[in-house]
């Protein structure tokens, strides 16, 4: 996935100390001086790519229990309640289911949107898997981080866990945050050399509603107010124009695709090729558990192609090369993370993925001119065919199976924080402010 569409079949990846060394055919590794003496794991049968990065996620427990709703009616009426009733203990459970389910389907990194995150950063360290923490930050609402316990996470966890683990700058959504927050964060962001990370333009309410406050569409007034920038990243981008396009590359702004949340919320279908064609770096994306339902890269690049073909009615856009990219080297790309991961290539960190193609839904699995594994991948895995997930080196996923945690007990201390945290929510007093009772989302 270094952009060439280079293909070892048979391959073989030689990995030292956690590193690279060397990716080729079988003969030619074979001769690597260190061949001979490191552990052989034969994956005869399997695709060997870059783990995916998830580059926009939220921590939650709120699947399957609030459907078929549009995005701010889902807001006002189930998200921001469960935020209002959000302990630091919930918090951390989701974290710890949200990364065990991830890494078991072959994502080595996620862009984490959540609260309280210190937790998610004692989530991932312990998981093993790369977290970039972006903390949920408003002024406008009261159940929010702030710029401070941004701030905090910032001094304890700018980087940490051997890099692993690191700590952006969050904004929740520019109808949550006031225009003196977004200066406040971008100066956060510059005075620890850190990103950003917020939503944009996912619903066409949103962009009528920035409109009609600021005379601005919403990537212009993110332009005016600071935060663009080749360290920023902006989730869905769903209802961009060509000059907010131009805005994102000529910033150097990343944008993250969330093909399932924008069609499950009826957002609307992002002009991915268009992004892409225009030199735009597009990451790939899950968002959270409540709006995918799940938290499966392999799925989510499915979606991605079909939604492309489906909306532009352009049966050739959506190429399956294209959509491993989103979701590897370019998501490492969105991420700052691009010299180190995203890709199988000497020098970087060995973070490798296999995909096991041996059940009937891979048959017939062809090589030479006919190759198809990169049609595979997108159009026919899951996250159920993932056999094995390296981080660093580090063999996370065993033939299926995460053996960096107890997944039972994952599961089970999520359980048990999902039904306290509606417990709580059933107990909240009064009605909770958010943008679609403030501004009026049927006016």
């Amino acid at each position: 996935m270094e952009g060439s569409k280079a293909v070892f079949d048979p391959g073989s990846v030689l990995v030292i100390d956690g590193k690279i060394e060397l990716v080729g055919r079988v003969a030619d590794v074979d001769q690597h001086p260190a061949a001979s003496d490191v552990e052989v794991v034969d994956v005869t049968g399997h695709a060997v790519v870059p783990g995916f990065h998830n580059c926009h996620l939220h921590s939650g427990l709120l699947r399957g229990t609030a459907e078929s709703l549009a995005l701010w009616e889902w807001l006002e009426d189930h998200i921001d309640p469960a935020h209002r009733a959000l302990t630091p203990e919930i918090a951390e459970a989701a974290s710890w289911m949200a990364y065990t389910e991830g890494l078991r389907g072959g994502t080595v990194s996620v862009l984490d949107m959540w609260r309280y995150m210190e937790g998610s950063a004692r989530a991932a360290e312990a998981i093993g898997i790369r977290a970039t923490l972006a903390p949920y930050t408003a002024d406008l609402y009261d159940y929010f981080e702030t710029l401070e316990t941004n701030r905090r996470l910032l001094e304890t966890h700018r980087v940490a866990a051997d890099g692993r683990v690191r700590t952006w700058v969050g904004l929740e959504h520019i109808f949550y945050c006031s225009p003196d927050m977004f200066r406040g964060a971008a100066a956060l962001a510059e005075e620890f050399d850190t990103g950003i990370h917020t939503h944009s333009s996912e619903s066409i309410w949103e962009v009528q509603e920035c409109l009609r406050q600021f005379g601005r569409r919403p990537i212009e007034e993110f332009y005016n107010r600071g935060i663009l920038g080749p360290q920023s990243v902006v989730a869905h981008g769903v209802w961009l124009d060509d000059r907010e396009v131009q805005l994102m590359v000529q910033t150097g702004t990343s944008v993250t695709h969330c093909p399932c949340s924008n069609m499950k919320l009826s957002s609307g279908p992002a002009r991915i090729g268009f992004y892409r064609q225009q030199g735009m770096t597009v990451a790939l994306g899950t968002d959270g558990e409540k709006e995918n339902n799940n938290l499966d890269m392999l799925e989510e690049m499915k979606f991605a192609s079909l939604l492309q073909k489906v909306s532009t009615l352009d049966p050739t856009t959506g190429d399956p090369w294209d959509i491993l990219d989103m979701a590897t080297l370019s998501g490492a790309r969105a991420l700052g993370l691009d010299e180190v991961t995203g890709s199988l290539e000497t020098g970087k960190d060995a973070d490798i993925v296999t995909v096991n193609l041996g059940g009937l839904h891979f048959v017939p699995v062809m090589h030479g001119d006919d190759f198809n594994i990169a049609a595979h991948l997108v159009f026919t895995a899951s996250s159920h065919d993932v056999a094995n997930v390296w981080v660093q080196g580090r063999q996370l996923v065993v033939d299926g199976e995460v053996t960096s945690v107890d997944v039972a007990q994952v599961a089970g201390q999520a359980q048990a924080a999902a039904e306290e945290l509606f417990e709580r929510r059933r107990q909240l007093k009064g009605t909770t402010p958010s943008p679609a009772t403030t501004l009026g989302k049927n006016e």
